[in-house]
């Protein structure tokens, strides 16, 4: 589906503030009420927007320590992988990659002794050969 510059806009209110209410999205694009819930609606329904999340403070994430945890496997593991990975809550994200390790994830926890314990949970999942962590220390970019 290609996207309006209206639908552009739309989006970028929502990731802005996702619990702003549709009028003041409207106020803001200086449109209905009615014309805004509706563009809302065919995004939905078309698959661009999936659904709403929580955006953490800079405070909060601050207080946090990240690590990238680069994760290697053997082939016909992925999927065994992937499932043992998801029941990690700390692992917010998961990254198919190419190169000398087939995934990278990041790891997000409250103390430098919960992410060791993490990784360590994470490289002695059955199926796992070799992972390889680095530390974040500050973020750059986060959009």
């Amino acid at each position: 589906m290609d996207l309006s510059e209206k639908d552009e806009q739309l989006i970028g209110l929502l990731r802005e503030n996702g619990r702003q209410s549709v009028s003041e999205i409207a106020r803001r694009m200086a449109a209905s009420r009615t014309a805004v819930q509706m563009r809302l609606q065919k995004l939905e329904r078309n698959g661009v927007i999936e659904g709403y999340t929580v955006r953490l403070s800079p405070g909060y994430l601050e207080r946090q320590v990240r690590a990238i945890v680069m994760i290697k496997f053997p082939p016909g593991k992925r999927e065994m992988i992937e499932a043992a990975l998801a029941k990690i809550p700390q692992l917010t994200s998961l990254y198919s990659i190419s190169g000398t390790f087939d995934m990278a994830g990041v790891i997000s926890a409250s103390s430098m002794k919960r992410l060791d314990t993490l990784l360590d949970q994470i490289g002695c999942l059955d199926g796992i050969d070799e992972t390889m962590s680095s530390i974040v220390l500050s973020t750059k970019i986060d959009r």
